[in-house]
């Protein structure tokens, strides 16, 4: 008797087909591959499933098990003979464009994300099945589903995969419908899977009640990104039962990098006793907006909320934002942020938390201590007035870069001119570090045109938000001056600033000028009415943009011009009139004997003179000397090296592929060495041409280096100017109050009634000064 096994892939079933020949007639059984559930050999030859069968020779055995391991091999290895199995075995028909996208675009793309959304077409039985086979599918580690409600169905089918698989590594179930059980269902089977390697976990947006649920089951030591986020349990709230075993499983000992626990409910005082002793050492981003304080245990909890703050290794982001946060627990994160000697850049969030005048004093007190903190949201804090003192602590602040100051400017008047004012200050001292700066939804009107416009002469801020201030046309005017003559922003955000066509057209005729701002969202509430009477108007702006997004640039003598005028207009002006003062007192004393002072007034005059042409000559010099010079220099080398680099990784790749060839395919290959040109030498043959990478280098990154040293030798040389210059006007200064001595005692001598002229000419000097 001769036994063999094999596999039998038709259009709709995919069968496992026994053949067994008993001399001279053939036994053929068929059934599903998912029949099948277990197989076993024992002595004298047999094999027994459903069917018990006597083999002659253990050879034959041998080969009959080898058969069916490799037949099963092929459908639980492979994509499609699973999930065409699963089909058959639920009697439903197998998707040829499921079988398509799997293998060509997932594939194509090295995409290992099995995103439900891409086949949210489909009913809920074919979606349960093309998750029930993730189960047995190696290529894909992450599950997705987002914003799509799934059936019970394909909820089953998402656990049973959770219980089976090995290779899931990330599951994403966002705002998915899952029912209250599902904590608990999942935890069983993460039970009756010791293989899991689960790591990332998101079930934010669901309704979702942890009671009773063994969250020791996620394997706390290996998940890393845990979010609840949404999942609030209205019935069970009062009894403050439903958070505690994810409480206990915080305070474990685990290596949670993630965690989102927005809108759940849950007290944050509560939570940091468990997050200090068990997530200090990797939790990177943290988000508990949307919750509450528990004012009656708050301040026993300040140790442990502080001493978090301070202990944290590994922070970069922490979200407070949209709950009451008492000004105590304010001080608390201040002072442990301040203490913390290990993170650096945080992005901290304490937007809509209704600090008030009680955290506007905090702020003020504690904040240029905070030296971590890199990005600051505190917009929608009902600070109003309280912004004069809040607006200095952000002052030569060492490490803030990013801050977000909206919907705090419910004043007007005489205050908020103040308030603009301090902003206008801040963002143009020489020490200042900000990049970015929002004040977003602020509802500034026209006084807010005095920050636009102070934007011309900032020289930190790489992204301004103005969005929803109601700045009109005259705000949009004073943006297409600023945007003329800066060359640091990077990215403006202007809308709903009630603009029209008219004010478009300012901007874009302002960025004809502009080659430096890459970014300005389309503003879409403004433009919707722009567009309809003026579309040209404001097509001209995403022009300009494209432009300046493409890899030539402005010119060198653009940039020079631009810093030129900010840097010497006030200087020249005040220098300007000094000098006519100085000149005129060297006048009166031309007909007597010039003594040092005279000699030292008019060397002093000489040299402002001179300094008019300080700046252009020093940028001049700047430019010349790097047309052809050492970053020049090492990039034509560089380019010349990178070819012959080139070529001889071609030359490596391209013989080893020949000779890969060559094993495979020895007879064809040999017949291949009489093309034109043969296989061997196809390497000599091939070379990346030498404009290419010259042209990479020389347009690309020369341009991106060249842009970096010319705003450090512009810096340099505002820094030399306006040091020089401050030393003229002083020298102009002295030289014009010991000239009106010298006038004064060569007057008495020659004219004694001179003498009532002078104070005035004194007075006349300090008042233009």
């Amino acid at each position: 008797m001769l036994a063999t096994a094999k596999m039998r892939l038709g259009n709709k079933r995919i069968l496992f087909e026994l053949v067994m020949h008993l001399c001279f007639s053939q036994v053929e059984v068929t059934f599903n591959f998912l029949e099948i559930r277990a197989m076993n050999t024992y002595p004298e030859h047999q094999v027994r499933t459903t069917y018990s069968l006597r083999l002659q020779t253990q050879e034959q055995l041998d080969h009959m098990v080898s058969h069916i391991n490799y037949a099963l091999s092929r459908v639980f290895n492979n994509s499609i003979y699973t999930y065409a199995a699963l089909c058959d075995y639920n009697g439903i028909g197998c998707k040829e464009e499921v079988q398509w996208d799997v293998d060509t675009i997932y594939h194509s793309q090295d995409n290992r994300e099995f995103n439900l959304l891409d086949f949210s077409h489909l009913d809920s039985r074919d979606l349960a099945v093309i998750v029930a086979s993730i189960a047995y599918n190696t290529w894909f580690t992450k599950l997705y589903c987002k914003d799509m409600r799934i059936g019970s169905e394909v909820v089953d089918q998402v656990l049973h995969t959770i219980s089976k698989s090995n290779s899931l590594e990330e599951l994403t179930l966002e705002n998915a419908g899952l029912k209250s059980d599902f904590p608990q269902k999942m935890a069983s089977a993460l039970s009756e899977n010791p293989a899991s390697v689960i790591h990332s976990l998101n079930l934010a947006h669901n309704t979702l009640d942890n009671q009773g649920t063994n969250l020791d089951s996620m394997n706390s030591s290996s998940l890393l990104p845990l979010s609840l986020s949404g999942n609030i349990n209205t019935i069970l709230k009062s009894l403050l039962l439903p958070m505690q075993n994810l409480y206990l499983f915080l305070a474990q000992p685990n290596c949670l990098v993630h965690l989102d626990l927005s809108g759940t409910d849950c007290t944050v005082d509560s939570l940091f006793g468990a997050l200090l002793r068990g997530c200090c050492a990797d939790l990177s981003y943290l988000n508990l907006s949307k919750n509450s304080f528990s004012h009656r245990k708050a301040r026993d909890s300040l140790p442990t909320f502080r001493q978090f703050f301070s202990s944290a290794f590994s922070l970069t982001h922490v979200s407070l934002a949209s709950m009451k946060v008492p000004p105590d627990s304010m001080r608390a994160l201040f002072l442990g942020l301040s203490n913390n000697p290990h993170i650096t850049d945080l992005h901290l969030d304490i937007s809509s938390c209704e600090l008030r005048s009680a955290g506007a004093g905090v702020i003020q007190e504690l904040f240029p201590r905070v030296s971590c903190v890199g990005t600051l949201d505190i917009s929608d804090n009902g600070l109003d007035a309280d912004l004069l003192a809040v607006i200095p602590a952000f002052s030569r602040h060492p490490s803030l870069k990013h801050l977000m100051l909206g919907k705090n400017f419910n004043i007007k008047g005489r205050v908020l001119d103040e308030i603009l004012q301090k902003l206008v200050h801040l963002v143009q001292e020489e020490e200042c570090a900000l990049q970015s700066l929002s004040l977003a939804d602020s509802r500034l009107r026209q006084r807010g045109t005095v920050l636009v416009n102070a934007l011309g002469s900032n020289a930190c801020l790489r992204k301004v938000d103005l969005s929803g201030n109601l700045l009109e046309d005259s705000g949009a005017k004073m943006l297409s001056k600023a945007l003329q003559i800066n060359t640091t922003l990077r990215s403006v955000t202007w809308d709903r600033n009630n603009t029209t066509a008219t004010g478009f057209q300012d901007v874009a005729r302002a960025l004809e000028h502009n080659f430096t701002l890459q970014y300005m969202p389309l503003p879409l509430s403004d433009v919707t009415q722009a567009y309809r009477s003026a579309p040209e108007k404001t097509d001209q702006i995403q022009r300009a943009l494209l432009r300046n997004n493409q890899t030539q640039r402005f010119s060198q003598k653009q940039a020079l011009r631009l810093h030129q005028g900010l840097v010497t207009s006030t200087a020249e002006q005040v220098m300007e009139r000094l000098c006519v003062r100085v000149q005129q007192q060297v006048c009166v004393l031309k007909g007597c004997e010039e003594g040092e002072e005279v000699q030292t007034a008019r060397q002093i005059l000489k040299e402002a003179r001179n300094s008019r042409a300080l700046y252009p000559s020093l940028c001049e010099l700047a430019h010349v000397l790097s047309v052809d010079g050492p970053v020049k220099q090492r990039l034509d080398t560089l380019a010349g090296e990178l070819a012959k680099a080139a070529d001889k990784e071609l030359q490596v790749v391209v013989d080893s592929m020949v000779s890969l060839c060559r094993e495979l395919c020895p007879m064809s290959c040999s017949a291949a060495e009489r093309l034109s040109p043969p296989l061997s030498s196809i390497s000599e043959q091939v070379s990346i041409p030498r404009s290419a990478i010259r042209n990479a280098l020389m347009e690309r990154a020369a341009e991106d280096i060249n842009r970096a040293l010319e705003e450090v030798k512009l810096s340099v040389v505002s820094y030399l100017t306006n040091s020089i210059v401050d030393q003229i006007l002083q020298e102009l200064y002295t030289t014009h109050k010991t000239l009106v001595l010298v006038i004064s005692l060569y007057c008495i001598k020659s004219s004694p009634q001179f003498l009532f002229f002078l104070p005035h000419m004194h007075k006349t000097l300090q008042i233009s000064l």
